[in-house]
C-alpha cells in the first residue's frame, strides 16, 4: 500500500534524497530508490510497500537470534518485500531482492491487526525481520508505536544500514535489536553486498549508546571473511562498546549467488569463539553447528551453566536472568 514517505528531502528540480538508510538515493521523478520500494512520484517521495506484508508468523525470539532478550518467549515476526542490499548470499532472496516495483507483493495489514495477531499468539513481542525493516520502516514505526502501547516490545532485525536519523527515532520504541556485522571488511560489503561497513558499525554504537538492546550476528564464510586478523578486529570493535554484547558466530552454506564457497567447518567457529572470548567478549554463541555448547550461557560470576539452549529453546536457572549461585545479574532484557 502506497504513503507518503518519511525521511526525505525535496531538492530544487524535483529530485528526492531518501533519508532513511544510508544509501541516501537521490531519485529522479517517477524512479525508484535502490531497494525497489521507495518512489519519487511527482517530487514526493512514497513508499511503496506499507502494510504489505510477505511474511508474518510466531516464533521464537532464540530464532532471530536474541539470547538475553525475553529468552523462552515467542515473536511476532513480519516482514515486506525489499532490501537496500545486493549480498550474493541472500537466503531470502525472493522475498528481499525485487526487480522492480511491480514485483512487489503482500497481503494488506494495519497496525492494529499485527498487534491483535500477536497477542492472539501469546507473543510478547513484535519483529521486523525476514527481509530488511529498514525499507519498511515507516510502517515498523507504526506497529512499534502501537506495540508499546499494548504492552508489547519491539525487535529488529537488520543489516543495520541505517541513516542517523531513522536509529535515533527508533530509539523511540525500539526495545532490541540484532545486527548483522557481515564482515569488519569494507572491501567485502562493497564486492559481497552492494554496501559499505562504517555505516553499520555507527548504527551498532547508536542503538548501545541509545539504551537499545543490541545483540550482533556475523555470518563467517570461508574465505571471505573468517580471517585470523579480521575475526580480532571485530571483536575489539564489540568489546570497544560493551563485553556484554553478545555475538552471533553462524555457519554458512552455500546459497543464491554464491554457491562456489565450501560450507562453514565447525572449528572455524570454535576458533572464532575463542578470538571473541580472547578480546573480552564475554558471551559468544555459535549458530547453524551441532555442537553441545554452542548456545550456553555460562554465568560471567562463577561460570555455572544458567540457560541451556537446544534448537530455539532455552531452559535453565537462569531464564529470568540472574545466578542463584553467585548472585551474578546477566547483561540483557529479562521478564
Amino acid at each position: 500500500m502506497t504513503r507518503e514517505a518519511r525521511y526525505s528531502v525535496k531538492e530544487a528540480d524535483g529530485t528526492v534524497q531518501c533519508r532513511l538508510c544510508a544509501h541516501e538515493c537521490r531519485i529522479p521523478p517517477g524512479r525508484a530508490g535502490l531497494c525497489r520500494v521507495r518512489e519519487n512520484r511527482d517530487g514526493v517521495l512514497h513508499t511503496l510497500n506499507w502494510g504489505l506484508l510477505a511474511a508474518e508468523a510466531a516464533d521464537p525470539v532464540e530464532k532471530k537470534p536474541l539470547y538475553h532478550f525475553l529468552p523462552g518467549s515467542r515473536t511476532w515476526s513480519l516482514a515486506t518485500m525489499g532490501c537496500n542490499f545486493r549480498c550474493r548470499h541472500c537466503q531470502n532472496h525472493q522475498l528481499s531482492q525485487l526487480a522492480s516495483p511491480d514485483s512487489l507483493r503482500g497481503l494488506p495489514r494495519k497496525p492494529e491487526e499485527v498487534i491483535r495477531m500477536a497477542q492472539a499468539a501469546d507473543c510478547a513481542s513484535l519483529s521486523y525481520t525476514y527481509s530488511e525493516p529498514t525499507v519498511f520502516f515507516e510502517f515498523a514505526e507504526d506497529c512499534g508505536q502501537a506495540a508499546r502501547a499494548a504492552g508489547l516490545r519491539n525487535i529488529l532485525v537488520s543489516n543495520g544500514f541505517m541513516a542517523a536519523e531513522a536509529a535515533q527515532r527508533a530509539a523511540g520504541w525500539l526495545d532490541a535489536a540484532n545486527i548483522d556485522i557481515k564482515a569488519f571488511s569494507d572491501r567485502f560489503y562493497r564486492e559481497v553486498c552492494g554496501a559499505r561497513l562504517i555505516p553499520v558499525l555507527d548504527t551498532v554504537q547508536r542503538l548501545w549508546a541509545l539504551g537499545v538492546w543490541v545483540e550482533a550476528t556475523t555470518l563467517l564464510i570461508p574465505g571471505l571473511n573468517d580471517s585470523e586478523q579480521e575475526l580480532q578486529g571485530l571483536a575489539r570493535f564489540l568489546v570497544g562498546i560493551s563485553p556484554d554484547l553478545p555475538w552471533h558466530l553462524s555457519a554458512f552454506h552455500p546459497a543464491y549467488r554464491l554457491l562456489d564457497a565450501p560450507p562453514t567447518p565447525p572449528e572455524t567457529l570454535v576458533r572464532a569463539r575463542e578470538i571473541g572470548w580472547a578480546a573480552g567478549l564475554r558471551f559468544v554463541y555459535l549458530g547453524n553447528v551441532r555442537l553441545a555448547d554452542a548456545g550456553d550461557t555460562l554465568c560471567p560470576g562463577c561460570g555455572r551453566l544458567l540457560i541451556r539452549r537446544l534448537g530455539f529453546g532455552a531452559s535453565g536457572p537462569g531464564i529470568a536472568g540472574q545466578c542463584p549461585d553467585c548472585g551474578a545479574v546477566l547483561p540483557g532484557r529479562w521478564r
